[in-house]
This record gives C-alpha cells, structure tokens and sequence, in this order.
C-alpha cells in the first residue's frame, strides 16, 4: 500500500497537501486552516462486537481529522448498497450512524446512494468525508531523542472483535471493538499541552505500522518497552491461538503520540481523566540507537526489530 502511495498517487497528484501524508489534509481557504479527510469502509461482517460498518464510518474520519489537530465538524456519507440488501438492515446502519455523529458532535450534511446489482458489492460499502477546523498542528519536526510514546488504551481490540465474528470463533470472554470517537479526548490533552509532536490513530497495520511511518527516513527510532503495551488478556489469548501479533492489530479508537518529555505527566493526566484513556501507558522512547526503526525490547529481556506490516494481516478489518 506504501509502495503503491508513493508511486503512483503522490507521483501523479503531485502537490503540497497530498505530499505531507498525514491522516487528513491540512489546506488553507479563506486565510484559515481546514484538515479533510476520506475514507470507504467495506469491513466484513458489517456489524460487530462493538460497532458497525456505519459507526465505524463516522468514528474513522474523526479521528483522523482529530489526529491531525482538527475540531471535526461536518461529514459526508456515501452509500454503495447490493441490490437486496435489507431495508431493515440499511435502517439499523443509518441510525447507528446518526447515533454516532450525535455521539462525536458532528453533522451528515452531504451524500450520495448507489445501489448495484447483486454481487457486485459485499451487502454494503461506506465511503466518508469529513472537513474539520485545525487548532493545533502537531509539530513532528521538533520529535527528537528522549520524547516519549503513548498509547491512549489497549491495542488489538477492534481486530480482534472483527474476527472473532467472521469467524465464529468463541473465546472465554467476548472481546469488543474499541471502536469510538477519539475528538474529545483529544481536545483534552491538547488543551493540558501544548508538547504533542505527533498522533496518529493505530488503524490498518496496527501499533507497528504506525511507529514505522513515524520513524521512516528519519534520524531517529524508537525503543518500545513490551511489558508496558497494554493488551487485553483476551487478546492476547486470542492472537497466541490464531498466530497474530497484536502490535499489528488494527484499533479503530486509540491514539498513539509522541509527546516531549516535559510534557508526558500533563499529557498523562489529561488522557486518564476521560474514559477513552484510562489505560493510557508510556510504552517507549525516541532514540538515536536505532535510525528509522522500531526496536522492541521483549518481556523475556531481549530486543527484535518490528518491521512494517507486509501484506494485509487481516483483509477487511474497516
């Protein structure tokens, strides 16, 4: 997918916005700043423990117009619906939706419905987008050694929740998709501290993934402390079964910061005083040991690369 990013979009859309790759743009129009992002969702299967295909629609772009600084404000919604898809269904969907714009203060104020002939889609696709006004943009070129990392919660849930479902798969404890929108908790720390240098909500690729394109050609890595990565005992009971790593496991309402070091007691304050972040933990450092690599330093004492994911752990995760 990076690959492909980088060959193809970015070569052929070639221009400022797009260059800088975070999880929304960042444009100027009338001499303020906006953040807009899209996203389509064909997650299998469409609801979940935890959520639905269209909760989850309106809480991606969210946060991804939270992680880069922005009030999210408005969303579009577009539908790709399979012919004899069910009305009752499609009326669950969208009033979960609704439910989830209320929840995160946003307004569906755009869209678009196409129905296609059977088979041509998976019961149904969503497509969002979201425009949001910037109040802070995360400085990532002041990151340097000693900065620490954050996780706002335990990672591998909305995965694993995923999976379980498609699968049919019973564990001792059902295990529920974090799936939630992360712009309240994000005002709150950005409000306690003005020391975030970089979010990004752990989706697709999971943690690993998105500590790689944080380090990626840069000057600096990062050592991750194994014992201090939250992970449900579920979870992880669920990934030693099956033969994942929840480092790789998508989350669909965390967020992951690196946060100056003078600022992480603020920082850590803030998350743990909102109910998204009460297992908020520093899981590791910027170093300048490791140049443009994730280093993991193991429960058992020693130390492994964590590579970016390859290929796709588990297809149609959102």
């Amino acid at each position: 997918m990076h690959e492909l990013i980088d060959s193809l979009f970015i070569k052929v859309f070639a221009n400022d916005a797009l260059r800088q790759k975070r999880d929304s743009a960042i444009v100027e129009i009338g001499g303020g700043r906006i953040a807009f992002t899209t996203d389509s969702y064909v997650v299998n299967p469409i609801i979940f423990p935890g959520g639905d295909i269209g909760s989850l629609a309106v809480y991606g772009t969210v946060n991804d117009l939270s992680v880069c600084g922005a009030k999210p404000l408005y969303i579009s919604l577009g539908l790709i619906i399979e012919e004899g898809f069910e009305k009752k269904a499609l009326e669950r969907i969208v009033a979960s939706i609704e439910r989830a714009a209320r929840r995160a203060g946003v307004q569906v104020v755009t869209g678009d419905t196409k129905v296609v002939e059977k088979g041509a889609c998976d019961k149904i696709f969503i497509n969002t987008s979201g425009i949001g006004e910037i109040f802070y943009i995360p400085n990532e070129k002041k990151i340097c050694s000693g900065d620490v990392v954050i996780v706002s919660g335990p990672i591998g849930d909305h995965a694993i929740s995923v999976l379980s479902k498609r699968e049919g798969i019973a564990f001792k404890t059902t295990i529920r998709s974090d799936s939630a929108p992360l712009n309240g908790l994000i005002a709150r720390v950005l409000k306690a501290s003005s020391k975030v240098r970089f979010m990004r909500d752990p989706t697709r690729g999971g943690l690993a993934t998105t500590l790689n394109e944080a380090v990626e050609r840069k000057s600096f890595g990062i050592l991750l402390n194994e014992k201090s990565i939250p992970v449900r005992s579920g979870v992880k009971e669920a990934c030693e079964l099956l033969g994942f790593d929840p480092l790789y496991c998508a989350c669909e309402g965390r967020v992951v910061m690196i946060v100056a070091q003078e600022g992480t007691q603020r920082v850590m304050a803030a998350l743990r005083r909102d109910v998204l972040g009460k297992s908020a933990s520093v899981i590791g450092a910027i170093t300048k040991e490791y140049k443009g690599k994730v280093i993991l330093h193991t429960a058992a004492g020693g130390k492994r690369i964590v590579d970016m994911l390859t290929g796709e752990q588990l297809p149609r995760i959102c």
